[in-house]
């Protein structure tokens, strides 16, 4: 029977597997042996050869059923899922609505397993998104290429409930598109979702679909804080009723049932407080290890958290609201919960940023609440593989059983509370989403709908601001930096900072200086509280400010790294001096990002790997072999395993501890593998770490000026002026004023406020000049502040500060410029008045100024037409050339700031324009041979020169300059000095002072006419092309036209 059904007489294990090894032919093998040197070598035999044929097809069995047995489980975990039960109902929902609704709980399974019902139910193109700004963002682009979104059939927007800023943007454009696309289906996703608001959103024309989670019983306890606790203590949080809930639990509780403490606590100095007085609770029980969490603390620290407490011993893990939803922590049973928290929010008017504390709402009381669940035993937890990305950002649910949340408030105040959070748009600034929606092509962004609109004012501040960074035009249309920034999905300053430094042909130390400023600080609380790692650190503090002084320290960090030193030295490097490397690490790959953002965006030339020698090849393939195979290693061995803590020790927040249970979990000991480490040299060979430090540093005081002006060209106007009595206070209490909020000051963690003396005038730098007060003294030497953030806690503070010159920050980069009549006094932005007794230095650096943004904005111009054959490397250089020229120029100049009593009738309005008759005569600021027209500013008054320039702005003119203009319109229309004495216009004093001697061709020129004076300087700086000032005078034989002495 066997023969008939063609079945062999004997069993063998290959007849139950379900796949076979192609046939070889066994004399087609032995032919391809290799030759043998010994005789006694017996080399590979056929039953070798059937040997290892018969082992590669049993392990290739093996592996295909370890991969069928976990599609299984996949499958069966699948079907388990609360949303299963839902799978028909929301297919057929959303077959019959544009709009669906699927309200469902953590856990149950909605992200995953809704695109693919959709796929099987004949959906063939649908788009995934979630609340991040460049998933959100390049959907919103995709609607500028194809405005109808034709190549989808479904759109998925997932946690909505988030309400990020780009998400709600994201939600309008879907709105606006559904108007236009009948066919369109739209899915709503989210947990704590607030029915109410979306579907009155969508004209209640969205059903919903509840789906519950895989939740456990919770039991909620009200533990109000009484009147005489919250009175309490030395400080503002009282510890004790935190205390009390551990001493309840150990009460209560068996020791011998697992669980840990998750405490809510609104900020790091409540966390101090209430983790100060745990740990004396602690140490007298030694029933708890006491953690901290917060997004300030050293990684190293924070991943103590995921380690697990000794049998008997639970953890106390007090944390901010970061454990709310963004880390999950497996072992949590317990959650004491404070129902405060604090929150950024913005002020539009000052551009400030306020962190304040406020009620948590609800909907993040619930979610605080779920925290709390069943703990896993100790040898699960131990089994478990150190947490992975997907477990950090929550999306593994580690509950497994009922827990108990402790509330520190009442049940009335808790129904008090808000139902949500604000959203993100009602709370940050606008100034990119305005830019990104101008962009697109919306008409206003004040008519945009937005399911809860910002505040109008903070729309109208976002607008005002990007015409200050000169994004947009008078018109709210896109200038040339405004259409380059828009095709970066960065915030706007950082934009400024990439686009203006390609244009400087300074991209190098920008990419590293956007990348540095884009992250959280690498300077930890150690930076400058341990007097050991400021003194190892001093030698790269840089006293310009502290985005050098960051640039500095990666630039230190990546030569170690391109030196060969491995990964446990750069972070012992680190740590000595108050710097957390994972910061650094994050820089690297930012810093790509960018680079790939300016290439892609055509701003800068795509740049070919270095030349490599065969020998170099060969080692770094060696190299790459070994790395890879490490990390494949890591990830084999599932990650970091946890650790046990240790009570007593692991417990104490010390920046020095990198060994045993509560060490760096990156590389804790000898014989792990510091991953980070081994995917920064697979991403980056020796070779090209070295030359991008080289290439990254800042050697020269030409390329120091170039990169503080293009940083200065980024930040402006974010400016703060010293106050006039800074000379009087210490460092710590040197006050500043920006345009919108008084009396800021500098930051405790900022190298200027460590440094306050370089910020001063001494009285060596003072000039002395008649008419000038002590109080707003004369200098070359004044200087401004740059800021990158405005930040208000305890005091407002202005945070990553860099110093500047002053006179020449304003003139290069305020918005609008406004002369009186012989360029002695200049007011910038309407709000800094600067003062030169030297009207020839003043008048030189403004048209040097007009100058260089004339250039500066030509060559924006061609990098944003893609004309490769435009683009002149020489443009650049000379730009380069000009600037550094105007920043050697020393200018004699006050500065004040303006207060409301000045500027209330610093201008006199148009005044019908009866003396400016110039029209025809040169535009000295125009370099394109423009003339002066009579565009009257119909606010200030005064003549516009130039977009950003008004000339003679002010109320109250110069007797003798008023003389002067009628001396040169009576000389136009060919009348004479004599006849002009006799209208009392101009005394002899007058006629003396209106000469003017060049003095290159000493040539006295009677009329002091102050556009011919410009209009000649003018000429000469076109002229001058080694930047000296020393070339042969312009003066034509004809006009004798004045030439201006710059020597001080």
């Amino acid at each position: 029977m066997s023969r008939d059904l063609g079945l062999p007489k004997s069993f063998d294990q290959t007849h139950l597997m379900n796949l076979t090894v192609k046939d070889w032919s066994m004399e087609e093998v032995l032919s391809r042996r290799p030759p043998r040197d010994l005789d006694d070598d017996p080399g590979l035999s056929r039953d070798r050869i059937a040997e290892f044929r018969k082992v590669l097809h049993l392990y290739l069995d093996f592996s295909q059923k370890e991969k069928f047995l976990q599609l299984k489980k996949l499958r069966q975990a699948q079907a388990n899922l609360p949303i299963a039960a839902f799978r028909d109902e929301i297919v057929e929902t959303v077959k019959e609505n544009p709009v669906v609704i699927v309200a469902g709980d953590t856990g149950c399974g909605k992200s995953t397993q809704v695109p693919q019902y959709l796929l099987r139910a004949g959906f063939k193109n649908i788009a995934c998104t979630q609340p991040r700004r460049i998933a959100c963002i390049s959907l919103c682009k995709r609607v500028s290429q194809d405005p109808l979104l034709s190549i989808y059939d479904v759109i998925v927007l997932d946690e909505v409930h988030e309400r990020h800023l780009h998400g709600d943007f994201l939600l309008g454009i879907i709105k606006c598109l559904l108007l236009q696309r009948m066919d369109l289906k739209v899915i709503l996703m989210s947990a704590t979702i607030n029915i109410e608001l979306f579907q009155e959103y969508f004209a209640h024309a969205a059903p919903v679909i509840k789906v519950p989670g895989r939740l456990y019983p919770i039991q909620v306890h009200h533990r109000p804080i009484t009147s005489e606790e919250k009175r309490g203590g030395s400080s503002r949080t009282n510890p004790a009723p935190y205390v009390r809930i551990m001493q309840l639990i150990d009460a209560k509780y068996s020791s011998e049932e697992r669980g840990d403490l998750l405490v809510f606590l609104s900020g790091m100095t409540e966390i101090t407080t209430v983790a100060e007085a745990a740990r004396v609770y602690a140490q007298q029980t030694q029933k708890w290890i006491i953690l901290t969490l917060h997004s300030t603390l050293p990684l190293h620290q924070q991943d103590k958290v995921f380690d697990v407490a000794p049998e008997g011993v639970r953890k106390c893990i007090i944390s901010t609201n970061i454990a709310e939803t963004s880390v999950t922590i497996d072992g949590i049973r317990f959650v004491a919960d404070s129902g405060r928290v604090k929150e950024m929010s913005y002020d539009a008017t000052s551009h400030m940023q306020r962190l304040q504390e406020f009620p948590v709402s609800r909907a993040s009381a619930e979610q605080r609440k779920g925290r709390a669940g069943l703990s896993l035993p100790l040898r699960s937890l131990l089994s478990r593989p150190y947490p992975t990305y997907e477990m950090r950002i929550g999306l593994i649910d580690s509950r497994t059983g009922p827990g108990v949340c402790y509330r520190l408030y009442s049940e009335e105040e808790w129904r008090n509370f808000a139902a949500y959070s604000t959203p993100e748009i009602q709370r940050v600034p606008l100034e990119s989403l305005v830019l990104q929606m101008i962009s697109l092509g919306l008409p206003d962004p004040r008519k945009f709908p937005f399911i809860q609109p910002p505040p109008p004012e903070s729309l109208e501040h976002a607008i005002n601001s990007l015409k200050d960074h000169g994004a947009l035009d008078e018109a709210e249309g896109l200038t040339t930096m405004g259409r380059m920034l828009s095709q970066l999905p960065i915030d706007v300053t950082l934009g400024k900072l990439l686009v203006n430094g390609s244009v400087m042909e300074v991209r190098e130390p920008v990419l590293s200086l956007a990348a540095l400023l884009a992250v959280q600080s690498p300077l930890t609380n150690k930076a400058y509280r341990d007097s050991h790692a400021q003194t190892l650190r001093a030698s790269l503090e840089s006293d310009h400010g502290d985005p050098l002084t960051l640039l500095n320290i990666y630039c230190e960090w990546l030569e170690g790294k391109g030196d060969g030193k491995e990964g446990r030295d750069s972070r012992r490097w680190c740590r000595d001096r108050g710097v957390e490397e994972q910061r650094l690490y994050e820089v690297t790959k930012l810093r790509q990002q960018f680079q790939d953002l300016l290439q892609d965006s055509g701003l800068v030339d795509r740049l070919g790997r270095m030349p490599e020698s065969s020998e170099e090849r060969r080692i770094r393939y060696g190299e790459l072999k070994q790395l890879r195979s490490m990390k494949r290693k890591f990830h084999e061995t599932g990650g970091r395993r946890r650790k046990v803590l240790r009570p007593g020790r692991d417990d104490v927040e010390d920046d020095d501890d990198e060994g045993g249970g509560g060490g760096d979990r990156g590389a804790s000991r000898e014989d792990e593998v510091d991953i980070r480490d081994v995917e920064f040299r697979i991403r980056n060979d020796a070779t090209h770490v070295r030359a991008l430090s080289s290439k990254t540093r800042i050697r020269s005081f030409q390329d120091m000026t170039i990169v503080k002006m293009v940083l200065v060209s980024a930040l402006y106007p974010q400016v703060a002026v010293p106050d006039d009595h800074n000379s009087y206070r210490p460092g710590s209490d040197q006050v500043y004023h920006t345009k919108g909020k008084a009396f800021t000051v500098l930051h405790p963690m900022g190298k200027l406020a460590n440094d306050p003396q370089v910020l001063q005038i001494t009285e060596a730098d003072i000039l002395d000049f008649p008419g000038f007060a002590r109080r707003n003294p004369v200098s070359t030497k004044h200087q401004l502040l740059l800021y990158v953030s405005l930040l208000e806690t305890t005091k407002p503070y202005i945070v990553n500060t860099l110093r500047v010159p002053a006179a020449h920050s304003c003139l290069l980069f305020s918005r609008s410029v406004d002369s009186n009549p012989d360029f002695s006094r200049v007011v910038c932005d309407e709000w800094l008045e600067l003062r030169f007794p030297d009207v020839d230095s003043a008048q030189l650096a403004l048209l040097r100024a007009a100058q260089i943004r004339t250039l500066w904005m030509e060559i924006l111009a061609t990098r944003l037409s893609g004309d490769e054959d435009s683009r002149r490397a020489g443009d650049s250089r000379r730009l380069q050339r000009l600037a550094l020229q105007f920043y050697l120029q020393e200018v004699p100049c006050s500065v004040r700031r303006l207060l409301p009593a000045d500027t209330k009738h610093l201008y006199k309005g148009d005044t019908g324009g009866d003396i400016w008759r110039l029209d025809g005569e040169a535009n000295p600021f125009s370099t394109d041979g423009d003339v002066i027209r009579g565009d009257i500013h119909p606010v200030k008054g005064g003549l516009r020169l130039t977009p950003f320039l008004t000339y003679d702005w002010c109320r109250t003119l110069l007797h003798s300059r008023f003389a002067f203009f009628l001396i040169y319109l009576c000389c136009l229309e060919g009348e004479s000095l004599e006849g002009l004495r006799g209208m009392g216009g101009m005394g002899e004093e007058d006629e003396e002072e209106s000469g003017w001697t060049c003095p290159h061709c000493e040539t006295l020129f009677p009329l002091d006419n102050v556009f011919e004076k410009l209009n000649h300087m003018r000429a000469y700086l076109l002229h001058d092309h080694d930047g000296t000032l020393q070339g042969k005078c312009p003066c034509s034989s004809q006009l004798r036209m004045f030439h201006i002495f710059t020597s001080h």
